[in-house]
């Protein structure tokens, strides 16, 4: 199987340069977008020369995928634009508004209120889901996947967010040791591919 490199968009296999559009905006997401419909066919850009395909290939290497640890949207929103403290307040999801938003973790978020932004902003850690946002039944299982703001749940004082309410009930049959799992392949599964 050629190697496959990521970089904002565009993809280098076998010296191919193409151009996806894939909703997470993060490199070495296995997330199935096909079955949501948000990629669009991957059309041939240009040919790369290897010596280009290389040198994107060894930025690819030299970046720290933790530096885009929160899973984002196209526009860098965070948990697609749900508000992650009323999750806590309100214990409900809540969608946020671009009027009131706060940068951090090289994410925006977005909060329904200033009130809630500004309990964001004294302690991110307390409210942003667990495992950047990703699936935390993917990461359980060594990989990340995109979330459904509608499926989350908060045990001991953490968010945690999934694919899909299916996949939800899949880690809710064994939440602790889901949770044992996915903390030991946190941030690393950032570095699979």
């Amino acid at each position: 199987m050629a190697k496959i490199s990521v970089l904002g968009g565009l993809v280098i296999s076998a010296g191919l340069l193409l151009v996806t559009s894939c909703s997470s905006g993060v490199a070495g997401s296995r997330e199935s977008t096909q079955s949501q419909g948000e990629v669009g066919a991957i059309a041939p850009l240009s040919v790369a020369t290897a010596e280009q395909a290389e040198q994107l290939d060894a930025s690819v290497k030299q970046a720290d995928p933790r530096a885009q640890r929160y899973f984002v949207d196209a526009a860098g929103v965070a948990i697609r634009g749900a508000d992650p403290v009323a999750y806590f307040t309100e214990g409900a999801v809540v969608f946020g508004s671009s009027e009131f938003t706060h940068a951090w973790g090289n994410a925006t978020w977005q909060f329904a209120s200033a009130e809630n932004r500004d309990l964001f902003a004294a302690n991110p850690e307390q409210y942003a889901p667990q495992y950047g946002g990703f699936c935390a039944w993917a990461v359980s299982q060594g990989y990340t996947a995109s979330i459904d703001p509608e499926s989350w749940r908060i045990v001991e004082g953490r968010l945690y967010l999934n694919y899909d309410s299916g996949i939800q009930r899949r880690w809710e049959r064994d939440i602790s040791g889901n949770i044992a799992k996915a903390d030991a392949n946190w941030p690393g599964v950032l570095n699979e591919s």
